[in-house]
């Protein structure tokens, strides 16, 4: 499904928070719910000033935070992703980004590594190793989970990953979370 499980939001977003990056790609986006949860929890002071007695809401130009997403599915496009990703681009992760020349702060695949098969999943992992300057972080449930999506083949889950994969991947942190395994990669 284009979201991912609800337990990890908290760990996610606060992870973000405390080491306050200025750019961020989220790897298939979904339903933009990250992206959204970032652009309002990290930069929450820079979205609207106070002028006299009326509040503005800055212009995206305005914003010290910059997110772009990568998205398969064009169909889970919606307002909310105008409001909170500078950029997205459409496409196979696997080749949309070795074509991407900025390197982020924070680099997020949330509940993606497994829709990939290993062999790619670890060609992935090395792809969103390229794209940052600082840190990777890297969610995929605890347990396989059955899913096929007849109308998103994007969506089908094609492998299941342990911790110790994971960490021959180079996660060498992982947050807390009963259902999904949260690694993190640090490169900075």
């Amino acid at each position: 499904m284009p979201f991912s499980l609800s337990s990890q939001l908290s760990e996610i977003v606060g992870f973000a928070e405390s080491i306050q990056p200025k750019s961020i790609l989220d790897v298939g986006v979904g339903m933009g719910q990250y992206g959204f949860l970032l652009r309002t929890n990290i930069e929450h002071f820079n979205l609207y000033e106070v002028v006299g007695e009326k509040a503005r809401r800055r212009d995206k130009s305005e914003w010290n935070i910059h997110i772009d997403g990568i998205e398969a599915y064009p169909g889970y496009i919606t307002p909310v992703h105008e409001y909170a990703y500078n950029n997205i681009y459409f496409g196979d992760a696997l080749e949309v980004m070795p074509k991407m020349d900025r390197q982020y702060n924070l680099v997020l695949a949330i509940d993606i590594l497994e829709h990939f098969e290993k062999r790619d999943g670890l060609r992935f992992i090395d792809l969103l190793k390229r794209s940052s300057d600082g840190k990777v972080l890297i969610s995929t449930p605890k347990d396989f989970i059955e899913q096929h999506v007849e109308a998103n083949p994007y969506e089908n889950h094609r492998s299941h990953w342990t911790k110790g994969e994971l960490e021959q991947a180079g996660c060498s942190n992982f947050l807390l979370n009963k259902e999904s395994w949260i690694g993190i990669i640090d490169l900075s």
